[in-house]
C-alpha cells in the first residue's frame, strides 16, 4: 500500500540535519508527510516544490519551511544536479518562550495557511542574516555529537525561527494572537494518519468523527479550523497525491490505481482528477516525466 506518512521516532531523535545532493541521494523526493518541521535551504540548482498542492520554485539561497503534517514532495527544473541543506525537527521540543507568553510552537501553528506567513522566502528577504553559516553550524553539531550538541542545535534553530517571524511580522504576522487549542481536539492531529493508511478504504467523515469522540458538527468545524479544509476534501487531496505518485513512479495502469487509491473505478479517478488538476491522468503523466539523477 501506497503510504505519505514517513515515520519519525521524535522521542529518540527530535533533530535531523544534512547536506542533500541529487548526485548521490535519492531523487526526486516523493511525496510525504511527517510531524516534524522541516525547513531547506537551497544551495545549487533549481527546485520544483510541491507543497499541500502549491507549487512553488526555489531557487539558490532561498529557503522553504513545511508545518509539521504538510505533504510536500521535491523535483528539480531542469539537469543541473540539485544541492540544499535540510533540518528537521520536532518543534514542540524547543523550550523557547517568546516575551514570557507563547511559545514557538503555538505561534507557528497559528501561522499554517495565514497569506502574511509564506513559506516561500526568498533570499533577499536573509540580506543581513546568515542563512548558510546558520545551516552549517546545525549540520556540523549533528554531525559531530559534542557535548550539549542538542543545545547548540536548539539555539540555532531558535535563531533562524525567530528571523522568520520577524520576516512575517513585516508582513503583516499577528504573533501576538497565537492559536489557542483545546486539549480535546489532539485526536485531530493523529486523525491525519488513519486518513493516509486508510485512504483507499471508504472513509465517512462520520466514522472519523467517532474516532476523534466528537459529534459530526464539531468534528467538521474543528478539522476546518487547523487544516484550513474540510475533512471530505482532504481525504480527496490524499487520494489525489497518491494518484500523482503512482503516476509519476509506476507504469500501473489507472484500473489498478483507482482500486489502490479509493476511488469507485477508472471513470471517478480521471474524472475527479480532471476537476482538481485541469488535466487527466494521461495527459499529467506525459506531462511531468521523472529523470533519475
Amino acid at each position: 500500500m501506497n503510504y505519505l506518512f514517513e515515520e519519525n521516532n521524535i522521542l529518540t531523535s527530535p533533530y535531523e540535519a544534512f547536506l542533500f545532493d541529487t548526485k548521490h541521494d535519492g531523487f526526486p523526493v516523493k511525496a510525504h508527510w511527517h510531524y516534524f518541521m522541516e525547513i531547506i535551504f537551497m544551495i545549487k540548482g533549481t527546485a520544483i516544490i510541491n507543497c499541500n498542492d502549491e507549487e512553488y520554485t526555489l531557487e539558490p539561497g532561498d529557503l522553504i519551511l513545511f508545518h509539521p503534517q504538510a505533504v510536500h514532495a521535491i523535483f528539480t527544473a531542469s539537469q543541473e544536479p540539485l544541492k540544499y541543506d535540510v533540518l528537521k525537527f520536532d518543534i514542540n521540543s524547543l523550550n523557547i518562550t517568546i516575551s514570557n507568553t507563547s511559545k514557538l510552537s503555538a505561534i507557528f501553528k497559528s501561522a499554517i495557511n495565514d497569506p502574511a506567513a509564506p513559506i516561500l522566502l526568498p533570499a533577499k528577504l536573509f540580506k543581513n542574516f546568515s542563512l548558510d553559516n546558520i545551516l552549517n553550524s546545525c549540520i556540523e553539531e549533528i554531525l559531530n555529537k559534542d557535548y550539549g550538541y542538542d543545545i547548540r542545535f536548539q539555539a540555532l534553530v531558535s535563531s533562524l525561527l525567530i528571523e522568520i517571524l520577524r520576516i512575517w511580522r513585516r508582513n503583516g504576522f499577528n504573533t501576538n494572537t497565537t492559536a489557542l487549542v483545546a486539549s480535546d481536539t489532539d485526536s485531530l492531529y493523529t486523525i491525519l494518519q488513519y486518513i493516509d493508511e486508510h485512504s483507499h478504504e471508504t472513509l465517512k467523515v462520520e466514522y472519523l468523527a467517532e474516532k476523534c469522540h466528537m459529534s459530526y458538527s464539531y468534528f467538521a468545524k474543528k478539522f476546518h479550523e487547523l487544516y484550513g479544509q474540510s475533512c471530505k476534501d482532504y481525504i480527496e487531496f490524499i487520494r489525489i497525491s497518491k494518484v500523482k505518485d503512482l503516476l509519476l513512479f509506476t507504469n500501473f495502469d489507472l484500473n489498478y490505481i483507482s482500486q489502490e487509491t479509493g476511488f469507485a473505478d477508472c471513470s471517478h479517478l480521471i474524472r475527479t482528477f480532471r476537476k482538481k488538476t485541469g488535466v487527466t491522468p494521461k495527459q499529467f503523466r506525459l506531462k511531468h516525466t521523472i529523470t533519475k539523477m
